[in-house]
């Protein structure tokens, strides 16, 4: 079987921070490439050929598409957003020229963590066709939980599975987190993951920073990426925030930051770690496949009803103090349902992809050897390292650096023109 994975970067893609940078292989977000390593791995069986289309499908492919491939798998992230509209209209284009099989591995919604739908209201439309598009051509459409199932219920959808997302699925039914029964102490090594929008975040950053010597700052963003290369931009040089976005905070002076270009090497070191917590769903997720515990601090439906589903423990960020300490997240996290409740949610996501028509890796209560040759084939790759600060070179305004921030400059004009060209015609970014 031919499979057509809607994803950005194919796992043995092997790109430097500038080219990841430069091309956007991470689409905006390296969470987005977890779900795609995981879908990739499951659908890996031996004698199918997994392809990445890189997200460069355009109505035009259609043709070549149907003759050349056997299903078009479509995992998605919060989909279901106003920002997302005019990507989303572009797949729908292309899925309406399809006469093969279409899967969707699961699609979010994004609102507020009140599960506010009426935000969504301008999308109605949008979504409407794309949810039609794919039904017609699958059995149901998977979604990552309640609030997205209930959204599409309430457009009048009824093939509608909540199936999580394929992340937590990278190795089948098996997951599982222990914690220290001793607890965090100041020696201990946390992770944190910001999502540089959620305001909140500031001050809890550096009420961790202040606690913890070993603190780790694990971005994801395509911004901070740049920034960690280039430095701040012309126009943010010398500004401050209590949020790690400028070259001035503690964190990046103390070259506290790394920022991994693909999972293998974000897992391996978050195996490492004692603790992970923070607003980024995938970072904690990634840091829960390394069976390090985590807690999600929810800011919005997309990674609320995730946690809720996959049983992650979680609190909503509005509600948690400016000064918390990680130990207390630490202590009060109970990870019995993610453990015991994996199984259950294996059987759910396996069984949703076998009436789909997709072979998995796990099928027939076996590993299948495309398995194990992926995992081979990720063990042999090198992969580069993660990203860290520069070494301080003394006067913040010295050459090097203010060469560094024109290339930024120079840089990120070229993505916005080349994202404005791919936006007239390509089928778009994902999601968180």
């Amino acid at each position: 079987m031919r499979v057509l994975l809607r994803s950005r970067k194919d796992p043995f893609r092997v790109l430097s921070a500038h080219r990841t940078f430069r091309q956007n292989a991470i689409a905006d977000n390296v969470g987005n490439l977890v779900f795609s390593h995981a879908a990739h791995r499951l659908l890996s069986v031996q004698g199918n050929d997994v392809v990445s289309n890189r997200f460069a499908a355009q109505i035009d492919d259609a043709p070549r598409i149907n003759e050349e491939f056997d299903v078009f798998v479509v995992p998605l992230a919060n989909a279901f957003r106003k920002s997302f509209k005019g990507h989303l209209d572009a797949l729908t284009d292309l899925i309406e020229r399809l006469t093969i099989p279409v899967v969707v591995l699961g699609v979010g919604a994004q609102a507020t963590t009140g599960y506010n739908a009426s935000r969504l209201t301008p999308l109605e439309s949008s979504v409407r066709r794309f949810v039609g598009a794919v039904l017609d051509r699958s059995a149901s459409i998977g979604v990552r939980g309640e609030f997205t199932a209930e959204y599409l219920h309430g457009l009048g959808f009824r093939d509608v599975e909540v199936i999580g997302c394929p992340s937590l699925f990278l190795r089948g039914p098996d997951l599982h987190v222990a914690k220290d029964p001793a607890g965090l102490t100041a020696r201990s090594r946390v992770a944190i993951n910001v999502s540089p929008y959620v305001k909140d975040m500031g001050a809890i950053t550096m009420a961790a920073h202040r606690r913890y010597p070993h603190l780790t700052y694990v971005p994801q963003d395509l911004k901070t990426l740049g920034l960690l290369i280039y430095g701040d931009s012309p126009d943010e040089a010398g500004r401050t925030s209590d949020l790690p976005v400028h070259e001035t905070h503690p964190l990046y002076r103390e070259r506290k930051i790394r920022f991994f270009l693909d999972p293998p090497t974000w897992m391996d070191f978050l195996a490492t770690q004692d603790f992970s917590f923070g607003t980024r769903i995938h970072g904690n997720i990634t840091s829960t496949l390394a069976g390090t515990p985590a807690v999600v601090l929810a800011h919005d439906s997309r990674t609320l009803e995730l946690a809720r589903y996959h049983e992650i423990p979680h609190r909503l960020v509005r509600n948690v103090g400016a000064d918390v300490d990680p130990a207390e997240l630490y202590a009060e996290a109970d990870y019995t349902g993610l453990n015991s409740g994996h199984a259950k949610r294996w059987e759910v996501f396996s069984g949703f992809m076998e009436r789909n028509g997709l072979q998995h890796v796990y099928q027939g209560g076996r590993l299948d050897p495309g398995a194990v040759a992926f995992d081979a084939r990720v063990s042999a790759t090198s992969y580069p390292g993660p990203v860290r600060p520069p070494r301080q070179r003394g006067m913040v305004d010295d050459v090097a650096v203010r060469l560094r921030r024109h290339a930024h400059a120079a840089v990120a004009h070229a993505r916005r023109a080349a994202r404005a060209a791919r936006d007239a015609g390509a089928t778009g970014l994902g999601g968180r």
